[in-house]
């Protein structure tokens, strides 16, 4: 029975060591020990922006403002729209924008954002595709970066870099620290060989290599970069591509978004079983340690959490593991019973950590409740 613990003890830490630490750290050292550098190119080819909407009349005037405002030649822009089964006058607000290079598709039936980019992007003309989400603003320059990188004729997709502004809450500004350090092990993957996903605010592909997306697909923003991939192209990562949003500012703003967005990671094995052949998914590794074991790790700190209590009178290891993670719970309590202590930067971040794993569990919940996940 002992072995069996240590062994559920062990294994458990070095697997969460691998994914929050040594895999990062895996990728970093590829970066830098031998990278592949993307050879930019300033071109400017036939784009089309690639839109899906759910209910978007109060950004909708902003956002065609904002592409209006690309600092990319007017000439060789098109943009669709496509509204799924908005309740509100989204389509009509892009009407009255008056843009000749604006198409709006509407469908009365809500749908999800899957079905709308195949059906965006069956009518594209550009060679590129840019896709971003309606909330989040663009920098001028960011088109022209995203296209420089596909000057490089082994790049099929490249990511902009989306920032959080705004953080007021101690929450929202330990997601912050979360998603800067998320970015990091992206730019590394880049600089590496591919990125895993890229960020469904804003990315650009080449047109030709766009597959159908099943239906009912959730993460678009990780299959599609991984058609590419699977197809012999690479992809990158732009820092220089930026868009911004805003974060959450408490748990319960973040939590539907989160057991979303991770429960998609369960069904894109559903759909796509490929990903998790080493032999036919280029990047499984990497899937694996980013995707698949970030699922894993509130089980594991679950597996962790027992197996040290019931161990702890027999090594000081594991009693100083039990007198860790009740500090660490402690200290997530108390930043959430005093805002103020929240905003400490140790708290704020165990803060983060604690909820974005706390959604990773209720994910799976999601994943076998819900099959309406699709829709936004």
């Amino acid at each position: 029975m002992t072995s069996a613990l240590e062994l559920a003890f062990w294994g458990s830490a070095l697997l969460l060591v691998h994914v929050f630490a040594g895999y990062p750290i895996c990728m970093w050292l590829m970066a830098s020990l031998m990278p592949q550098p993307v050879r930019k190119r300033d071109i400017t080819p036939r784009v089309t922006i690639v839109i899906a909407v759910h209910d978007g009349a109060g950004e909708v005037d902003a956002k065609l403002a904002n592409l209006n405002a690309l600092d990319y030649p007017s000439q060789l822009l098109d943009i669709v729209i496509v509204c799924d089964g908005c309740g509100d006058d989204t389509a009509e607000r892009c009407r009255r924008f008056g843009d000749p290079r604006l198409r709006v598709l509407e469908f009365a039936e809500r749908r999800g954002k899957a079905a709308c980019l195949n059906d965006g992007i069956a009518v594209a003309t550009g060679e590129l595709l840019l896709l971003t989400d309606i909330r989040q603003r663009l920098a001028p320059v960011a088109l022209r970066e995203l296209a420089a990188n596909l000057g490089d004729e082994s790049v099929g997709a490249v990511s902009g870099e989306l920032q959080l502004e705004d953080a007021q809450t101690g929450f929202a500004r330990g997601v912050d620290a979360y998603w800067r350090y998320e970015k990091l092990i992206r730019h590394a993957e880049s600089r590496g060989g591919s990125t895993v996903g890229v960020s469904g605010a804003l990315y650009a592909m080449r047109r030709d290599l766009f597959r159908s997306l099943p239906a009912g697909t959730v993460l678009d923003d990780v299959l599609v970069p991984m058609q590419v991939v699977a197809a012999g192209k690479r992809v990158v990562f732009e820092p220089l591509a930026l868009a911004w949003d805003r974060p959450s500012q408490h748990p319960a703003q973040e939590q539907k978004r989160k057991i979303r967005t991770l429960a998609g990671n369960y069904q894109l094995i559903q759909l796509a079983p490929w990903l998790l052949s080493p032999a036919r998914n280029p990047l499984w590794f990497r899937f694996v340690s980013h995707k698949l074991l970030r699922l894993l790790a509130p089980w594991l700190l679950l597996l962790f959490a027992l197996s040290s209590a019931a161990l702890a009178s027999r090594h000081v290891i594991y009693a100083a593991a039990v007198l860790l993670l009740a500090v660490g719970m402690a200290l997530v309590v108390a930043g959430k019973l005093r805002p103020t202590l929240g905003k400490l930067a140790p708290i704020r971040l165990l803060g983060a950590f604690f909820y974005l794993n706390l959604f990773a569990a209720q994910a799976l919940v999601a994943f076998v409740r819900n099959r309406r996940l699709h829709l936004w």
